[in-house]
């Protein structure tokens, strides 16, 4: 096994292995130049997909805070949008509002910010935080299941290019999965792509 990969043996339990790699995440976001990277790696996966909207996350501790990345992009071209997820109800689907640098900003559930621009967006392509991830493309989150319930139930003919952001030592062995979880198109890190990006 390449020696990058956290452990996850057998027995470990889903909420042991997200204690170990919430660990593993702060530890990497302390490192300023792997969060560099990270930044021009969205911003190659961006212009690698060439989509017009966006939507991501507002950063918790430890998260990829990709805002800056997303400043860049919207700066370059008048017809991007970037979205930012807001929690009408626990449990329900995300919903995404229209978010720029200098869009106001309010606590949400969960005590996380979100837009007051009220116009809800649909986008083409979705950053996913990522507590960690497998080779095949699955995620480990918070356990809420938002990202789930809210790709299951996006429109077939509108569903959105589905990128996780993670750090590289947040790559585990496969996952164990459940009916619902719903493998992501690509995973980017600071080392490069989960599969990896065609030249």
């Amino acid at each position: 096994m390449d020696p990058s990969i956290a452990c996850n043996p057998v027995p470990i339990t889903k909420k042991a292995l997200r204690q170990r790699l919430l660990e593993a995440r702060l530890q990497a976001a302390s490192e300023p130049a792997k969060n560099a990277a990270l930044g021009r790696r969205v911003l190659d996966a961006l212009k690698h997909y060439a989509v017009d909207s966006v939507g991501f996350y507002w950063p918790l501790a430890g998260e990829f805070d990709a805002r800056g990345a997303l400043a860049i992009w919207l700066a370059a071209d008048a017809r991007h949008e970037a979205s930012l997820p807001i929690v009408k109800e626990r449990g329900t689907p995300l919903e995404f509002h229209a978010w720029t640098p200098d869009t106001p900003m309010k606590t949400g559930h969960h005590d996380i910010a979100e837009p007051t621009s009220g116009r809800v967006v649909l986008p083409e392509l979705l950053f996913v935080p990522c507590v960690g991830f497998d080779d095949d493309g699955y995620r480990l989150g918070y356990g809420g299941g938002y990202y789930d319930r809210t790709l299951a139930g996006w429109p077939a003919q509108k569903k959105p290019i589905t990128v996780g952001i993670a750090y590289e030592a947040c790559r585990t062995q496969a996952l164990r999965r459940e009916a619902h979880d719903i493998a992501l198109d690509l995973i980017v890190t600071e080392a490069g792509f989960h599969p990896a990006l065609p030249d």
